[in-house]
């Protein structure tokens, strides 16, 4: 068993932890140049706007869940988990930090927390299996920033995507099953439409050369081979638009109706959130229900995040003891 002492650092966006922190969260977020891509002085004001503009209707979002955003807990769980599950097989001395990009914990705060662990390996490992500039890039620069300004130095390996993970796989297929199962169970009975909802993004960012939509597809096609499920009983469709600007299609409310017009039953998997949010909670289990039963849809399941299921967990350890395992160690 190593003594090394390790520090894995879990990344997510995070989210507003109450009503008041809504605005300021909506700032950070549009500020990031991965997000608005505008020169600083245009973002800036752009961020401050768009905040101002969009926080009564996001306040409205949050306050159907309780007023604030579950995803920290949410990672800190997983965070929880697999450290228990590396400190149990190999890794005596290792310690799992979350870093949330646009609300607390944020990475200067982190960066603290890790230098006084003083680990001799770094392991970032962003909860985002599918690589985006807008996410993977945005919390990895971020962190590397505050590492190098506050002079943490050690060997560091980044874990940038892994949209076919064998575990991976394995989790969402295993949750589709448990709970979706007379549609594609072993034993299924009935049929349904397959949707694999992700997170959309707008073109232009796609068309510069973002690997996401690439690597979503990566993704369902694997869980559809695992599942055995025929090629023309599943596709793949983007949520969450926001803005005037042309986005990834099709579009996820596109699909439900399509589904309600075929009265097809339809069993929804969020394909790039591991954990719960608003953009599950709200958005998919209320919003988009609701689309659904009003577009005819006999039947509307939504498979849940992953959350801390073992297989998923199995493959995150499996990730970082590889990165360990590795040659090198610069991230």
């Amino acid at each position: 068993m190593s003594k090394a002492k390790i520090a894995v650092i879990l990344f997510n966006l995070g989210g507003p932890d109450g009503p008041e922190a809504v605005r300021p969260f909506l700032v950070n977020l549009f500020s990031d140049a991965n997000i608005i891509r505008a020169p600083g002085a245009v973002r800036w004001l752009l961020a401050r706007f768009i905040a101002w503009r969009r926080a009564s209707v996001a306040r409205e979002i949050y306050a159907q869940i309780g007023g604030g955003s579950p995803i920290l807990a949410e990672t800190q769980k997983q965070a929880g988990a697999l450290q228990q599950k590396l400190q149990s097989e190999n890794y005596a001395n290792l310690r799992c930090f979350t870093v949330m990009r646009y609300w607390h914990p944020r990475a200067e705060q982190v960066v603290r927390q890790v230098k006084r662990f003083a680990p001799e390996r770094i392991v970032l490992l962003p909860l985002y299996p599918q690589y985006s500039t807008t996410t993977t890039r945005s919390s990895l620069q971020e962190w590397r920033r505050e590492a190098e300004v506050q002079s943490l130095i050690a060997p560091t390996d980044a874990i940038e995507s892994y949209p076919a993970q064998g575990d991976f796989i394995a989790a969402h297929a295993g949750l589709i099953q448990s709970q979706a199962g007379k549609y594609f169970g072993p034993g299924a009975t009935a049929k349904a439409r397959l949707l694999f909802s992700a997170h959309g993004l707008p073109q232009r960012i796609v068309d510069a050369g973002d690997p996401y939509p690439e690597q979503v597809a990566q993704t369902a096609s694997a869980i559809a081979a695992r599942l055995g499920i025929a090629s023309d009983a599943w596709e793949i469709c983007y949520q969450s638009r926001v803005g005037p600007l042309k986005w990834l299609g099709p579009s996820t409310e596109e699909r439900l109706k399509a589904a309600g017009e075929a009265g097809s039953a339809v069993v929804l998997v969020p394909i790039a959130f591991v954990s719960e949010h608003s953009e599950t909670l709200v958005e998919l289990d209320m919003e988009y229900r609701h689309l659904a039963e009003q577009a005819g849809v006999p039947e509307y399941l939504r498979i849940t995040a992953l959350g801390v299921q073992p297989d998923f967990i199995n493959a995150l350890a499996q990730l970082v003891g590889d990165a360990l395992n590795s040659a090198g160690g610069a991230g």
